[in-house]
């Protein structure tokens, strides 16, 4: 499986290295070999700040607070809509606030990587469908997902 990234660094706030991107791609790629997405696919990733993704959030979500991240899908997998044919399939957006990623893993305990690549894995499946606030079944289910993805990337709690 292919996966393309088209990243887009809208904030200041938090330096943006090689090793960060390479471990988002990781953590993109692997929640969709771990979904077994049988598509090459694409995603727009945007970093941001928290002054960015609050703006963000109120625009799309009706809530005036910064949060982690935001998931915009291109496909209703969930309601049964497919990917046409058989190219590289867009699967939407996901946009980062690396600032609230850095806060959220000094309050955690652990490191800002693990939470960046959290966040990242959270947001891919929210791209494949998965919803954790549709009921408390969906979250249990996307929660454990999570938990196998984030084992398989080997950055547990603590790490």
């Amino acid at each position: 499986m292919n996966v393309k990234i088209y990243w887009a660094n809208d904030q200041k706030a938090v330096k943006v290295g090689l090793s960060m991107r390479l471990l988002i791609k990781k953590a993109i790629k692997t929640t969709l070999i771990h979904e077994e997405f049988s598509h090459d696919a694409e995603i727009s990733l945007t970093f941001v700040d928290n002054e960015g993704i609050r703006e963000l959030n109120r625009t799309y979500r009706d809530k005036d607070t910064a949060t982690d991240v935001l998931s915009f899908p291109l496909y209703d997998f969930h309601g049964g809509e497919e990917p046409l044919g058989d190219g590289r399939v867009e699967l939407g957006d996901i946009v980062l606030s690396l600032e609230r990623a850095r806060e959220q893993a000094a309050e955690l305990g652990h490191s800002y990587e693990r939470e960046a690549a959290f966040l990242c894995v959270h947001s891919v499946l929210h791209l494949l469908g998965y919803d954790h606030e549709r009921s408390p079944e969906d979250e249990e289910i996307m929660c454990e997902r999570q938990r196998e993805i984030m084992k398989k990337l080997k950055l547990t709690e603590g790490k």
